[in-house]
Parts: C-alpha cells; sequence; structure tokens
C-alpha cells in the first residue's frame, strides 16, 4: 500500500494553555474640540483620515474679527512705542547740557517701558487668538477611520467636548488575559499561535503587565500579529506558554490516528511493514505535536494513507515526485 512518511523529530516544546484574546486598535480616541464654537462641519462615519487631517470645523468668524482688532491694537501700541523712544533718546541728549529736568526724562523712561509692555502683550493677545482659530479645525492625531460620530453640525460645541471616535486600523494588536501561573514563562519577543476558527497565525509577545489584575488575577498580554490580518473586534485563541521548555518527541498532526482507543501513530518497520504505537499527546506547535510512545527521534512514520493501514500490513513509500493513484491510471489509460 503506497503512503507518504515523515520523520519523528526532537524538540524543545512547552505546555501551552489556550486562552481567550481579541484584535483591537493600539489608537483608538475620542477625539475632543479645543475651542468653543458652533460646528460647520463633522466627518462622516467611515470616512477615512490621514494623520492632521480635519475631523470638524467650527464657526471662527468671531475668532477672525477679534484678531483684525487686535492686530490694530499692536500697530497701534507699536507707534506709541516709536515716539516714546525718539523722545527718551532727545532727552538724553539734552540731559548732557543739562537743557532738561531729569524728571521728565525718568518719566519718560517709564512711559517707554510701559509702552514696551503693552507692546508685547498686544503681540501675545494676536498669536493667543491665531491659535485659537487654528483650533476652530479639529484634526487626527493619528490616521484612522471615524466610527462614531458625537456631535452634529450646527450644534454648539465647548472646548473639551467629544466630537468624534477615530479608530486606527492600520495599527492592531492583539489583547489576551492569561492565567496568572503563565508569568513566569512570558517573554517580550516570544512568538506564539493564534487561532480564529480554521485560521492560523504567529504573533510575537509585544508587552505584558508583569501583574495580574486585582479583581480578575489575570495578566493583560498585547501581541503583534505576524501575518494574519483580521479586522478590529475579531474573536480568537491564544496559545501561551505554561511551563518551561523541555525536550519531547514530536510527529506531525497527520501522523496521528484517533480512535476511541486513543491515539496511535503507524510507524514503518525495518522489514516494511506498519507497526501501530499507541501514543499520549502533549505540547503542540504548528503542524507538530509531542507524542509519548514508544517512538524515537528519527523513527519513520506515515503521515499519508494510515487511516487504512492495519497493524503488519505492507507498505510502500511514495517518492516524492510520484503522481496520484488518479494520474498514474490515466498515464496507461489507452487511446
Amino acid at each position: 500500500m503506497p503512503v507518504e512518511v515523515r520523520q519523528a523529530e526532537e524538540r524543545s516544546l512547552a505546555p501551552v494553555v489556550w486562552v481567550a484574546g481579541e484584535v483591537i486598535s493600539r489608537h483608538n480616541a475620542r477625539i475632543s474640540a479645543e475651542t468653543s464654537g458652533t460646528l460647520t462641519w463633522v466627518a462622516e462615519v467611515g470616512d477615512r483620515l490621514r494623520k492632521q487631517g480635519v475631523v470638524a470645523r467650527i464657526d471662527a468668524e468671531f475668532l477672525k474679527l477679534q484678531l483684525e482688532e487686535a492686530r490694530a491694537k499692536v500697530k497701534q501700541v507699536a507707534s506709541q512705542r516709536g515716539f516714546l523712544e525718539k523722545e527718551v533718546r532727545r532727552l538724553q541728549r539734552l540731559a548732557k547740557s543739562n537743557n532738561t529736568a531729569q524728571t521728565l526724562l525718568d518719566q519718560t523712561e517709564a512711559d517707554l517701558s510701559a509702552a514696551q509692555a503693552d507692546h508685547a502683550s498686544a503681540r501675545a493677545r494676536v498669536r493667543q487668538i491665531e491659535d485659537r482659530i487654528r483650533r476652530s479645525e479639529v484634526r487626527a492625531p493619528f490616521p484612522g477611520i471615524i466610527v462614531e460620530r458625537f456631535m452634529q453640525p450646527g450644534e454648539w460645541v465647548d472646548s473639551g467636548d467629544q466630537v468624534v471616535q477615530l479608530l486606527d486600523t492600520g495599527n492592531l494588536e492583539v489583547r489576551a488575559m492569561a492565567p496568572l501561573s503563565t508569568l513566569p514563562f512570558l517573554k517580550r519577543g516570544m512568538e506564539v499561535q493564534l487561532q480564529a476558527r480554521d485560521e492560523q497565525a504567529r504573533g510575537r509577545i509585544r508587552s505584558f503587565v508583569a501583574a495580574g489584575h486585582t479583581a480578575s488575577h489575570l495578566v493583560d498580554v498585547r501581541i503583534d500579529p505576524l501575518s494574519a490580518e483580521w479586522p478590529v473586534g475579531k474573536t480568537l485563541r491564544v496559545a501561551l506558554p505554561a511551563a518551561a521548555p523541555r525536550k519531547v518527541v514530536v510527529v506531525p498532526r497527520d501522523a496521528l490516528v484517533l480512535r476511541r482507543g486513543g491515539a496511535a501513530v503507524f510507524r514503518v518497520g525495518e522489514d516494511g511493514t506498519a507497526q501501530r504505537v499507541m501514543v499520549k499527546t502533549g505540547a503542540a506547535e504548528g503542524d507538530v505535536i509531542e507524542v509519548q510512545g514508544d517512538i524515537t527521534a528519527g523513527d519513520t512514520v506515515v503521515v499519508r494513507g494510515n487511516e487504512r493501514l492495519r497493524p503488519g500490513q505492507k507498505v510502500r513509500i511514495k517518492r516524492a515526485d510520484e503522481p496520484p493513484p488518479a494520474a498514474q491510471a490515466s498515464k496507461w489509460w489507452p487511446g
């Protein structure tokens, strides 16, 4: 009987515990207004924004009028300052020849100092209003998609009021809550297995809180997916180490034959016959699984065709380039 085979191997594996996980965004924020006013425009749910893209606009007409007034005030104070600077220089020249009173010079210098302070204050006022006008456009702190609107155009908004919720769909991670017993075996950068129904992928532990939550006694673990592209909110299972790694014998998962009496592996003997070996399974990693029984590293085990094998049955190991039986039959089909 033709079969496909692989070699049993010795590997360093750790027992795992499967815990629930969820795909979340690393950036998920409720964006607030930074100034008060009437909303004139708000991004729609589903809109995608770049970093610093406009999320909402607040009516800034009154602020623009205030800015015109503040700039005019700057010009007025600058003119007064310029006059006093000239007057101080004139009085200083006169004071050298004793042609003016010292008190008049002192008073003019004091007026100039006050004018200089007023000038600085007026310019600061202009910058403050310009900043408020810039803040009338609410901008995205990171790229993302609008998932909810809390305010509508035409509504009054105060500084600090939430306007929209922004979700970064390009910067995702998996969050898993693990038993406290796994904490000694977790390491940053460790690769772990992720599973969502029939989909499997690998992930790398980015961080974890090195203490259990007070109420749940669970550890918050954050994992970066390495290959799968799952949406936010996707639930999955995460395999985390439950003990220190140890040397074990592993075989491909396809080598297992499951029956009511337990799990078995068919080993090909030196005489070319199939030998059924009862085993117990342990830790798994990818497409291999630990087996405990009369199987050693280097044994040849059957991975295809083992479902129909009987103990002691002669087998023929298929070549890697050998076509399937249907293809072999068609090769000799007459015509």
